[in-house]
């Protein structure tokens, strides 16, 4: 090879870890310093770590999954309704800014952002609601869309192998909902802009679909967050990084805080709860019994393979 092959390749790391020294907050964590893998490997010289877990996350089965998973509305008529792949990178784009603005590692906010939501089963909160009853009514102990996303990375994909990810980014996935928080800010980010992106979303596609007016939203909320969606995530944003650069820590004011709390508990009474879901429902619960009573299946690799299916693939076995 030409003398010259190596020297970008080489000087990449130090160059790296150069820039985050002088660019990074103190609080952020750097790319070659992870607690690093379940198992060993060279690392790439062109890419940091966090990097290549976010290639490894883009290029894997599950994440190309996501672009025929409902977000809210199972098989709405329509181009612009938003799936799990549009929510994942609506989310990912604006924790990176978030990042950003904070000083921290955008690459380790990217990959978490990009892997938080692979393990999703199809139709959406629905579809992860009857799948948990369904588990537990076998004795399991439920279902966590986090978990699974968990297990799709560290175990389902590669045919068993795992995609290998950093400590962080594990981290990160599966604490992005749930009691625990992550451990770097860089998780924290995803875990506040993941509500923050799929409350205003879910407002625009509820509006698109006649389920509410606009008139509807309730108007304290609205007056502190602002009446458009791109409005308020933009008041949510400054107020996130204000907040979290005063504090130190990922953080939203108090006020700015409810306010999307109680949007939140809203879109749960409005539109989450108020879906008739009962087809939804029948369809998990025949795909389950089919893999479980008449196929054979265990509890676990059962609930893998549901949890892996798009909505049209869920809907197209029922239907065979």
């Amino acid at each position: 090879m030409p003398e010259t092959a190596g020297r970008v390749a080489d000087a990449f790391a130090p160059l790296v870890r150069e820039h985050e020294e002088r660019w990074l907050s103190p609080l952020a964590v750097r790319s070659y310093e992870t607690r690093g893998r379940a198992h060993e490997e060279e690392e790439c010289r062109l890419r940091t770590p966090f990097q290549r877990d976010r290639d490894r996350i883009v290029h894997s089965k599950a994440f190309r999954r996501l672009r025929h998973k409902t977000q809210v509305f199972v098989d709405p008529e329509g181009d612009h309704f938003r799936t799990r792949l549009t929510h994942t990178l609506e989310t990912t784009g604006i924790a990176r800014g978030v990042a950003r603005a904070l000083r921290l590692n955008e690459d380790l906010v990217e990959a978490i952002g990009l892997g938080h939501d692979l393990g999703h089963p199809p139709f959406g909160h629905a579809g992860e609601h009857a799948l948990d009853e369904l588990v537990r009514a076998r004795g399991g102990a439920g279902f966590r869309h986090n978990e699974h996303s968990l297990r799709v990375v560290e175990l389902l994909e590669r045919d068993g192998r795992g995609l290998n990810l950093t400590w962080e980014v594990r981290d990160g996935i599966l604490k992005h909902t749930g009691d625990a928080e992550p451990e770097t800010l860089e998780g924290k980010i995803v875990r506040i802009v993941d509500r923050v992106a799929y409350i205003n979303h879910d407002i625009d596609d509820a509006l698109r679909a006649g389920i509410l007016a606009p008139e509807d939203l309730p108007s304290e909320e609205i007056g502190i967050l602002g009446r458009t969606g791109s409005s308020r995530i933009d008041t949510l944003v400054h107020d996130l990084v204000e907040s979290s650069a005063d504090a130190g820590d990922i953080v939203q004011s108090g006020e700015v805080g409810e306010a999307m709390l109680s949007l939140r508990r809203f879109m749960f009474e409005r539109v989450y709860h108020r879906q008739d879901h009962a087809e939804v429902v029948a369809t998990v619960q025949r795909i389950f019994d089919d893999l479980v009573d008449v196929r054979g299946y265990d509890l676990e690799p059962a609930t893998d393979y549901l949890a892996g299916m798009t909505d049209r693939f869920a809907l197209a076995y029922e239907a065979g």
